[in-house]
């Protein structure tokens, strides 16, 4: 079995950067494929939850902040990883282990409460679309009505107190679709995570991918928990993809 068997193609990737290049790549961990199929034949592997816990201490200690944390939070996304690259065909969460307390923190930590609240909106929006299963319009509606209400030409125009009304206003909509709060817990956020990735490999967009790229459905995904990198964090950040080729040739 290779990396990219056990890895998939992104934990792969991460590992060899991190301990061959020796590349500066925020800490992290990768559950492997082989939990994936677990998780598909059987239910929640058995032992996971240990071990996601002490990989997760292990990822704390290296960044010196900890999950859910009131005064100095650390946020991670929880990204899919399958050996033969699927764009787009699976889930991501990201900004996970933020709650009511600890986007106070985040406010504190990095002297922006803008960036904060705007983070946590973005959260409760992903994470609840894609764990919690709630329709993304209504949120979109919301939103909207904050852009009118800030008369932004862009979302970065809107400021913290109106983004503070927008994650109450969020919260409200789970609550609504799903009978109980927003979960607070990053713990539970992160299990829950990285169970809807797993899940997401059987999504219907997901094997009809495979099918048409002739791939195997018995693969599996990794899931890949990551410290965060933010292109949110005013005009002079951003995120994207680099390729070292043309990917359409």
């Amino acid at each position: 079995m290779t990396q990219k068997d056990l890895l998939g193609g992104k934990g792969a990737n991460l590992a060899e950067m991190t301990s061959v290049l020796d590349l500066p790549v925020p800490p992290g961990f990768t559950i492997s494929t082989e939990a994936c199929r677990d998780y598909m034949h059987r239910g929640w592997p058995g032992g996971l939850d240990a071990e996601v816990a002490r990989h997760r201490k292990k990822l704390e200690k290296a960044m010196g902040k900890r999950l859910g944390d009131a005064s100095n939070p650390l946020l991670v996304s929880v990204r899919s990883g399958a050996k033969f690259s699927m764009p787009g065909m699976m889930d991501t969460v990201l900004n996970l282990g933020l709650n009511d307390e600890s986007v106070e923190g985040l406010a504190k930590q990095t002297g922006d409460e803008r960036f904060a609240y705007d983070s946590y909106r973005r959260f409760i929006q992903m994470f609840a679309k894609i764990v919690l299963g709630v329709p993304g319009e209504e949120f979109e509606e919301l939103f909207e009505g904050a852009r009118k209400l800030s008369s932004a030409r862009t979302d970065a125009d809107i400021g913290a107190d109106v983004l503070a009304m927008v994650v109450r206003g969020f919260k409200a909509i789970v609550e609504d679709h799903t009978g109980a709060a927003f979960p607070q817990d990053p713990d539970a956020q992160l299990r829950a995570a990285i169970e809807a990735v797993f899940a997401s490999w059987n999504s219907p967009r997901a094997n009809a991918y495979r099918t048409r790229e002739k791939l195997s459905h018995d693969l599996g995904t990794a899931v890949n928990v990551q410290a965060m990198v933010f292109g949110n964090r005013g005009a002079d950040s951003g995120t994207g993809v680099g390729f070292t080729r043309d990917p359409s040739t």
